[in-house]
């Protein structure tokens, strides 16, 4: 792997998505398809998204008690290839801040909304 430098380290990615949003493929073999977010790989800018990407892999059996065969797993796909999906159409997302009282205290909260009709999210 080698030594990790400032050179090698890849800057971790902003999204508004989240885990357990409902996204839909905007771009690649899967278009189309929806499903919730299972892991996001900010790191590598990749999530995996249940019964989307699905992959196959031979697996021999190693020891004697275990069983060897074909598994079917998601594999990842690029953030930028998947839309939330609000209402069954994919939108984009925003972020909507808001102050409050909150004992004699000013909080600002933030609130996810979806661009298309201006709605909150969560």
């Amino acid at each position: 792997m080698g030594v990790v430098t400032k050179q090698n380290v890849r800057p971790k990615i902003k999204t508004r998505l989240k885990r357990g949003d409902r996204v839909v493929v905007i771009a690649g073999k899967d278009k189309g398809k929806s499903g919730k977010i299972m892991v996001i790989d900010r790191q590598k800018a990749r999530i995996i998204v249940e019964n989307v990407n699905m992959a196959v892999k031979h697996r021999k059996a190693r020891k004697q008690d275990e069983q060897g065969g074909i598994i079917k797993f998601e594999a990842p796909v690029a953030i930028s290839n998947v839309m939330y999906q609000h209402k069954g159409k994919p939108t984009r997302l925003g972020v909507k801040l808001e102050q409050k009282e909150v004992n004699g205290k000013t909080v600002t909260i933030k609130t996810r909304i979806a661009r298309t009709t201006g709605e909150a999210v969560d």
